[in-house]
């Protein structure tokens, strides 16, 4: 259900719920003059809500209009089943700020408004772990030493241990101060649950699970020490670790996962660039199936890791192999990360160029547009290169996708794009 625990709005510092209750009566009115009303309204609120926030938590200006669109929508659908009604707009507030429903946010802010509830006690200290403040959450839990087991009143139900992650829990609090290790380190000093579950990706979300994920604590250089802290205090050690440490871009703590004893598939040693697994795969007596080949390509495609990828070609697996369930190549994914070299690697060995994916319907040179010129990756040159590449290859191209300036300014790319263009 939208949205999910973590893509959610932030409350005002000081909520009001009068305020709420008239924003929920626009909110009705505004459904039934149509959606042209419906998003001019989420605009209004969610700007509003943007502007009430400390700077650090404030939503970038590029995402008001994406998050418009998604309350806008969710509240057009729920209101339209409902005839308009205040109850149905009240539960989309609630959902928009991850609530289950008005009388949870309602509890919330009854309980934020007093200093001393639970609520407001939690949500200090939540705060304070993602600030780095360590002396306040020291001050909290020497005065309630339940809070490190407390749950929060939101729908994701983490405690306060599961903050540290930075990941699944409300996205404006995804931050790794430069002390999360010794804040890690008090809160399971003080007796917070190494295991406890949060109900986010599914239910059954671990902070070691959700740390080795993470994007935040691994641009901050600490994702394996947390992982090692954790494991240190007994948290236990999923079998599907590593192929998810992958799959969230992680591929250090992939590897450092492994090492520690965590199972590795196949596609998994392809990631972690473990070519003995890979070779041995190949030695024993059952086959490496054509599915597990494919996975095997993409996943050390998207891993960066080139040697794997030679490795499996030299085994004789196709340069064209498709991962079944999205029908991605190795070329796709190179050509999308930018990685010039192996891109060349698989047209050497024969590529195709034209193949489609299953979840766009596209080949790898407009995965190679889009990297560079929609989501403006900036290493230019190597995405000219690949381009150069494919086009040699025999990729041909859109004229309708011609048009950018970034193109125009290379002479000969954007004849080399031309004489490739598809009649028509």
């Amino acid at each position: 259900m939208y949205p999910n625990p973590q893509d959610v709005l932030p409350l005002p510092p000081r909520p009001d719920l009068d305020q709420y209750r008239k924003r929920a009566r626009e909110l009705s009115t505004a459904g039934r003059a149509g959606e042209a009303a419906l998003l001019s309204w989420a605009a209004g609120w969610i700007e509003a809500l943007n502007r009430l926030q400390p700077d650090p938590t404030r939503t970038p200006p590029q995402e008001l209009g994406r998050r418009a669109h998604q309350v806008a929508e969710f509240a057009g659908e729920r209101l339209r089943r409902a005839n308009f009604s205040l109850t149905q707009a009240q539960f989309v507030l609630a959902r928009a700020h991850g609530f289950e429903s008005w009388p949870r946010l309602v509890h919330h802010v009854e309980g934020l408004a007093r200093p001393d509830s639970d609520i407001s006690t939690y949500e200090r200290a939540a705060d304070a772990i993602v600030t780095g403040d360590l002396p306040t959450l020291q001050s909290l839990v020497r005065a309630d030493p339940g809070l490190v087991r407390a749950r929060s009143s939101r729908e994701h139900r983490a405690t306060l241990l599961h903050y540290i992650s930075a990941n699944g829990v409300e996205n404006y609090r995804q931050r790794t101060p430069a002390n999360i290790e010794a804040i890690t380190r008090y809160l399971l000093d003080a007796g917070a649950e190494v295991d406890a579950e949060a109900d986010v990706y599914g239910g059954g979300a671990t902070t070691l699970g959700l740390t080795v994920t993470s994007a935040h604590p691994r641009l901050a250089g600490v994702q394996n020490a947390l992982a090692d802290l954790l494991l240190a205090r007994g948290a236990r050690l999923d079998p599907g670790v590593v192929h998810s440490c992958l799959v969230n871009g992680c591929p250090e703590a992939a590897a450092h996962m492994a090492a520690l004893g965590a199972p590795v598939d196949f596609e998994d040693a392809a990631g972690i660039g473990r070519l003995d697994l890979i070779r041995r795969a190949f030695e024993g007596p059952s086959a490496v199936s054509a599915t597990e080949q494919g996975a095997a390509m993409v996943m050390a495609a998207w891993s960066g890791q080139r040697e794997v990828v030679a490795l499996l070609l030299e085994l004789g697996v196709k340069p064209g192999a498709t991962r079944a369930h999205d029908g991605q190549t190795a070329l796709h994914v190179a050509s999308y990360q930018g990685d010039a070299a192996m891109v060349e690697l698989l047209l050497r060995h024969g590529a195709p160029v034209e193949v489609t994916d299953a979840s766009y319907g596209t080949p790898p040179l407009v995965w190679a547009m889009h990297a560079w010129l929609a989501e403006n990756r900036p290493d230019a040159a190597a995405y000219t290169r690949i381009l150069h590449a494919l086009v040699a290859a025999g990729a041909r191209v859109d004229r309708t996708r011609l048009d950018d300036d970034r193109l125009r300014a290379d002479p000969a790319l954007y004849s080399a794009l031309l004489r490739a263009a598809k009649p028509g």
